[in-house]
């Protein structure tokens, strides 16, 4: 099966590692003109100049700050002053670690507007042009948390839940427009956010990070972390036309992770 994107274009949020890097890479692999989004401008940069533009791509970025959540927005309403997109990815970092006796309610407000106002200002900025040329990709980078939560994960388990629901009515609403709107449901994947909650459990339960990330091997059916570039695989599916059927959903690529149906 051949998936083409090319004349597309993409936003992609949390593009200067793991997970967004590779959307990104694999989305202009397959045609699509994208922009990055990340506060390390030279990391972005870096990753600009070695995306293909064999297609006649157009690539861009805007450094943002997702805790910044007002400078946040300037960013974001310059941007769809002067730009469209086809296709838009949802993805920030994580917030802090931490179970839910851990938390004050000032920390979910910030986790809030990180992970849940940062989605819906931009969708709804973005979703302008989708509705008016009546095509159009919403992909939210949720986690499986959102169906059984991890303990030490409080804020993200709470908050990505809001995205999800929220990304399934939006589906509804906008689906007769010929626009989609999923939920990736993360598991574990080579990232260096993994990493660094591998380190913080390993230094709370007093064993090596080696050991921390073998267990959590041992968990997962296939016996593997997931690699970033599988992710790429599959946003890239789910923003072409080959996937228009496909709407409304929560889609966890996790290895099997996720003991529930």
């Amino acid at each position: 099966m051949n998936i083409s994107l090319k004349g597309k274009k993409a936003l992609i949020g949390g593009s200067s590692g793991g997970i967004g890097k590779a959307i990104a890479q694999q989305l202009a692999e397959s045609g699509a003109s994208v922009t990055l989004m990340s506060r390390n401008e030279s990391k972005i940069i870096a990753i600009l100049e070695n995306l293909p533009t064999d297609q006649g791509q157009k690539h861009q970025f805007l450094v943002v700050n997702f805790n910044d959540y007002q400078g946040f927005k300037a960013i974001i309403f310059d941007f769809f002053k002067e730009n469209t997109v086809d296709i838009l990815v949802n993805n920030t970092q994580g917030p802090e670690a931490g179970g839910a006796l851990e938390k004050t309610v000032d920390d979910y407000q910030t986790a809030f507007d990180l992970l849940f106002k940062t989605v819906v200002f931009t969708t709804e900025f973005a979703l302008k042009h989708m509705l008016k040329q009546k095509w159009g990709r919403v992909i939210n980078v949720a986690s499986v948390s959102v169906k059984e939560p991890l303990n030490y994960l409080a804020l993200s388990n709470t908050i990505r839940a809001a995205v999800t629901t929220w990304g399934k009515g939006l589906s509804i609403d906008v689906a007769k427009e010929g626009i989609t709107v999923n939920n990736i449901l993360t598991g574990y994947f080579d990232t260096d956010r993994i990493t660094q909650l591998n380190a913080k459990k390993a230094e709370k339960l007093g064993v090596s990070e080696k050991e921390v990330r073998s267990t959590m091997e041992q968990n997962v059916p296939v016996k593997r972390i997931g690699k970033p570039e599988e992710y790429g695989f599959l946003v890239t599916f789910l923003a072409s036309e080959k996937a228009a059927y496909i709407n409304g959903t929560n889609i966890p690529i996790d290895g099997g992770l996720l003991k529930s149906l």
